[in-house]
């Protein structure tokens, strides 16, 4: 073994034993070296070797701590898989959704190479390290054999699975690796949860405003919605999901806890363990589509709902999409008491991830320094923020307003009841900028006042003046639709 192994293998005993206690400060650098005879250097890399195992967490200009799951063992027993309760047909009140043909029109622009991409679903590519990332994926096409084309075959990857149920257990979660499906991306895992528990015609409950590819594959699937108010500010509204739960036969519900997207709102502890323990009341499984939870920008990764799901019932998705490598396409969800049956749905859909994507990303998360990636992305979006915020004070009328989220990179903005989103963005087209209305973000077209913004893109000089020309559309839009309503008065 190298030094910087034989040293984190020691701390890693002093963790498991108990000797170094969850949540405590491990000895600084300094000390380190003096007390072992290493460099610096050996140190770091004893550091980052224990934060791949899952065993201490970075807090930044405070040093390193003993992370929440490193006393907990993982699980090797999958949970037995159970049917959901059939539920009756949908009443009225839920919706057929009728959203993909909005989406696309917007969507469309957002894609443009020459536009300023405020309206992205995505952050630059430039926050990557793509170049590190191509190494662990060159090194491990060379290791691939021939049988890993069946053996890496749904659930996926054991390795990558592996990989992941450590990133859980860093956060306290004893993830069974067996209940780990790797998909094609987050989007896919969540569209196989939604197969796994419905059926065409059922009632699906939903944030509102919300993900527009949930309402696109409650739409596909030939189901309706059920529109859940969310709070940019205090999150979803659960007394009007108690409601839902007792007057209609809901049968899953599709929420984001984390950094919701549009809103950038994330549930307390607190109500994540309400929404659980009601849920589990009514036996209604939990698609928790997770996939900015990493980007948070205080100290610890804000606990998921599946953090206290004890039934099997929360089916966890997220991927390394938004935070490490957006064209490899690979996700996955914990999918507790459905695990089998997503499984199955995999195979029977696109069959299997990428082999050499998921092997890769793999060697990456073993070897590439992940966290210490994650802590530079994380800086850079903060930074991002605080310049958006300045310049959204600099340019817009004061009568805008927009959510402060604590991770992610979109914000949301309410803008005067007189702004038509939907012609802000066919205006903001025109002049090379892309923004989300937020119409696409609702089954009903709601939220015609509403735009959503991406900070995830480094600051430059044209999303400043990007920015000064919405300021200006929706001032001289203001003024106009005031003139219009008095000569109509």
């Amino acid at each position: 073994m190298k030094r910087y192994e034989v040293l984190a293998d020691a701390i890693a005993r002093e963790i498991r034993s108990g000797n170094l206690p969850v949540g405590s400060r491990l000895p600084s650098l300094r000390q380190i070296t003096a007390q072992h005879g290493v460099s610096q250097s050996t140190v770091f890399r004893a550091y980052y070797l224990l934060e791949e195992w899952g065993l201490i967490r970075a807090r930044e200009r405070s040093g390193y701590f003993v992370a929440p799951g490193a006393g907990i063992s993982l699980p090797q027993t999958p949970q037995p898989a159970q049917a959901p309760a059939q539920r009756a047909a949908a009443l009225a009140q839920s919706a057929k959704v009728d959203i993909s043909d909005l989406v696309f029109s917007v969507l469309e622009a957002a894609k443009h190479p020459g536009f300023v991409p405020l309206g992205s679903a995505f952050p630059s590519p430039r926050l990557f390290p793509l170049q590190r990332l191509a190494k662990s994926l060159g090194q491990a096409s060379r290791l691939v054999n021939a049988w890993s084309t069946v053996v890496d075959l749904p659930p996926g990857n054991e390795q990558l699975r592996r990989q992941i149920a450590l990133r859980y257990l860093a956060i306290g979660i004893a993830q069974p690796i067996e209940e780990i499906v790797v998909t094609n991306g987050a989007l896919e895992a969540l569209n196989l949860c939604l197969m796994a528990v419905t059926r065409p015609g059922d009632v699906v409950a939903v944030e509102s405003p919300g993900f527009y590819a949930a309402l696109q594959a409650i739409e596909r699937l030939d189901l309706r919605a059920v529109e859940i108010p969310a709070n940019p500010v205090t999150g979803l509204d659960l007394d009007a999901l108690a409601e839902a739960l007792q007057t209609q036969p809901i049968r899953a519900c599709w929420f984001m806890t984390n950094f919701q997207n549009p809103t950038g709102v994330t549930l307390t502890v607190e109500k994540k363990k309400a929404l659980v323990e009601l849920l589990a009341e009514h036996d209604i499984p939990l698609i928790e589509d997770d996939v900015y939870g990493e980007l948070h920008f205080d100290s610890d990764y804000p606990l998921p709902a599946r953090a206290f799901d004890k039934k099997g019932l929360v089916m966890h998705c997220s991927s390394f999409s938004k935070t490490l490598a957006p064209g490899y396409r690979i996700g996955w969800v914990a999918a507790g008491r459905h695990a089998d049956k997503v499984q199955r749905l995999k195979l029977m859909t696109t069959l299997s991830a990428s082999i050499p994507d998921q092997a890769g990303i793999a060697d990456y998360l073993q070897h590439g320094g992940y966290d210490k990636h994650l802590r530079k992305l994380r800086g850079a979006l903060r930074s991002q923020l605080a310049d958006m915020n300045a310049a959204l004070t600099r340019w817009l009328p004061p009568n805008v307003r927009w959510s402060q989220p604590s991770g992610g990179y979109f914000l949301w903005l309410e803008l005067p009841a007189t702004i038509d989103a939907m012609q802000l963005h066919r205006l903001a087209v025109e002049r090379g900028i892309s923004v989300a209305p937020g119409p696409i973000f609702s089954a009903r077209h709601g939220f015609r006042h509403c735009i959503r913004l991406n900070f995830g893109h480094p600051w430059s000089k044209e999303i400043e003046e990007a920015v000064r020309t919405l300021g200006s559309l929706i001032e001289h839009a203001g003024e106009a639709n005031g003139q219009a309503g008095d000569q109509a008065g």
